[in-house]
């Protein structure tokens, strides 16, 4: 299977891996990409709401539960005590994009841009991590060899990530 360019945002929490993740989402889907987004939780979360039917289903012992309807669907799967499914089978289960981003997942092999604000800690997060390809900084003296991204220009961000995967400006790929 030919997987597509994946690109993660890795930083301390609280330095804000959401909020340039979703700018810059919408920059590169404005540019034509077809994006997939892959968020890696440390704490358990449940998308599901108490009392719908799905909710209903896992509760009486269903292992899986998928929804589907027009607009959309979601599967749900409860992996009682069986390890946590790697960021490469996660990104098996996605199909029919041209980029995956991926927030956290910092230990796993793809390329990275860090976030790295002035205020925030871990300043030697960029030089620890493997296959980091930027940093995304509110500190434009930040000592690195790496290429240095305007944290606060999205737009920038995006453009990075389209020339690292090789999207042209013609909004169709080089390869």
């Amino acid at each position: 299977m030919n997987t597509p360019p994946i690109i993660g945002f890795v930083a301390p929490s609280g330095s804000g891996k959401t909020t340039l993740m979703e700018q810059v989402i919408t920059h590169l889907v404005r540019s034509g990409l077809v994006v997939a987004a892959i968020k890696h939780g440390h704490h358990p979360a449940d998308p599901d709401i108490p009392g719908k039917d799905t909710h209903r289903f896992r509760e009486a012992g269903a292992e899986t539960v998928l929804f589907a309807c027009r607009q959309r669907w979601f599967m749900i799967q409860d992996l009682h005590n069986r390890p946590e499914p790697t960021l490469a089978e996660q990104v098996q289960r996605l199909t029919g994009h041209d980029l995956i981003l991926v927030e956290g997942y910092k230990d796993e092999q793809h390329p990275k841009i860090v976030i790295h604000r002035r205020e925030a800690g871990e300043h030697d997060l960029h030089h620890r991590l493997q296959q980091v390809v930027a940093v995304a900084t509110d500190d434009p003296n930040l000592p690195t060899e790496l290429p240095l991204l305007p944290l606060n220009n999205p737009e920038a961000v995006a453009t990075f990530i389209r020339h690292h995967i090789g999207f042209s400006t013609e909004n169709k790929p080089i390869r």
